[in-house]
């Protein structure tokens, strides 16, 4: 079993008596299921349905304080933290960047032999393993306590990329990006059966219409590594844009059906002139799945 501390990883706490049913009205995640041990997957939207920050939470026991702690890109914990204060308005609830004490401790391949209180599966999925939230000073020392080996934070980027789980920021970009096209309908990451969130209308229509043409899409590298933002193209058309790689796979953002029209015309994809296949055409082929998280 390995572990690593995700230094690109922060913290948010959002506290006080009105904090879930805030929280349940703004995120895609039904935030009323959540308890402690139990972790889910969602994202804050803008008014346009595009992700502006997308995040792990969990509960956080009554010997921690309470309250929800929300595992974000550390780059954009300050600015959820504002946007989630603009709209507190009178709710009774307090809203912290906790990133500079608390971090995020990534364990996979294996069950922890000691499940800490802020401790929880990942929910997007069942290979990802757990994360612990954690101060970075005792990493080694929970490691320890788990049964694990302390790895950098490249080998869980090696994983994350071969399970084909996006990363914002490098397989797809916040603001631009719809929760389809970052496949949080099939992480679990959007319940579609609960109440008005932030952005549901555009989120819902595309569910419903399947009118999802981009996707993250697993890739197979057949030599060198293209570099992350190149653009992934059909014979002479482009068709998408290059994602994070590491050890002979990545990611790649995809126009599904000019890709599906370009694999039944014969095509092969490259990315800066290098050759690059897709690790399952199915991922092009099948449509999205109704998940419900």
């Amino acid at each position: 079993m390995k572990a690593a501390f995700l230094p690109d990883r922060g913290v948010v706490k959002v506290s006080g008596e009105d904090a879930r049913n805030f929280l349940n009205g703004l995120v895609t995640t039904d935030v009323t299921l959540l308890q402690p041990g139990l972790g889910r997957f969602g994202a804050l939207l803008t008014p346009q349905g595009k992700i502006t920050a997308d995040f792990l939470i969990t509960e956080a026991p009554a010997g921690h304080g309470g309250g929800f702690l929300i595992d974000a890109p550390r780059a954009l914990a300050q600015n959820l933290a504002d946007k989630l204060g603009f709209y507190k308005l009178r709710a009774k609830v307090a809203v912290e960047n906790i990133s500079d004490s608390m971090g995020v401790l990534a364990v996979w391949d294996g069950e922890p032999a000691v499940k800490p209180d802020l401790a929880f599966a990942d929910p997007r999925h069942e290979g990802l393993g757990w994360r612990i939230l954690v101060p970075e000073d005792l990493k080694q020392k929970v490691a320890d306590l788990i049964g694990a080996e302390l790895v950098d934070s490249e080998g869980y980027e090696a994983h994350r990329i071969a399970l084909g789980v996006p990363r914002g920021g490098l397989d797809f970009m916040y603001s631009d990006a719809f929760p389809h096209e970052a496949n949080m309908d099939r992480l679990h990451g959007v319940d579609f059966d609960k109440g008005c969130y932030v952005g549901q209308e555009v989120v819902s229509r595309m569910q419903h219409r399947g009118t999802a043409r981009t996707r993250i899409v697993r890739v197979t590298l057949e030599d060198f590594s293209p570099e992350t933002g190149i653009p992934v193209v059909a014979g002479d058309k482009q068709v998408g844009t290059m994602g994070s790689t590491a050890g002979g796979k990545g990611l790649a953002l995809l126009r599904i059906d000019r890709v599906a029209d370009a694999l039944d015309a014969g095509a092969s994809l490259s990315s800066g002139g290098l050759a690059i296949r897709l690790t399952d055409p199915n991922d092009v082929r099948t449509p999205p799945k109704q998940t419900v998280a």
